[in-house]
């Protein structure tokens, strides 16, 4: 009996929407990669793109441990000499487009080439509470019930 290679053709995809009120951002992104990348499932295979797709609301409520907001950085060049620019991440979530924050935390859990920027392509980030994809009747994983540690209070 050898090892089950999941074909493209048999991979079926599920919807499934992730709150990140309150929950720990390098936890978060963890999961959600794994779900991304289909590891989750019995029938993973590393070559394709088994996972599921998936909805995150509220990335603008999700939290950081200790001083991460203020000394985290995003860093990025200009592309002219000195334009090395950065910018905290308690400003980004302040900002005009706060779910590049979880947006680049997840994508910096998935493998780097085409399969990752494939599966990337499943997920979707909302700032808010409303998503428009209520059509594909979407399941709710609570990750923060996983685990005491993935919940933060507002404090």
């Amino acid at each position: 009996m050898g090892t089950y290679v999941l074909k493209p053709a048999e991979v079926e995809k599920k919807w499934v929407v992730v709150d990140a009120d309150g929950v720990v951002l390098g936890r978060l992104a963890a999961e959600i990669a794994k779900i991304l990348r289909g590891k989750h499932r019995a029938s993973f295979t590393p070559h394709v793109d088994c996972g599921d797709n998936v909805i995150v609301i509220n990335a603008e409520k999700v939290k950081l441990t200790g001083n991460k907001l203020q000394d985290k950085k995003f860093y990025w060049h200009t592309n002219h000499p000195g334009g090395i620019k950065e910018r905290a991440v308690g400003q980004i979530l302040g900002g005009k487009y706060p779910e590049r924050v979880l947006t680049k935390a997840v994508e910096r859990m998935v493998p780097r080439g085409p399969l990752g920027r494939q599966q990337m392509r499943n997920l979707r980030v909302y700032a808010g509470a409303a998503h428009p994809h209520e059509a594909q009747q979407p399941a709710v994983v609570d990750i923060a019930k996983r685990n005491p540690k993935n919940k933060r209070s507002s404090a």
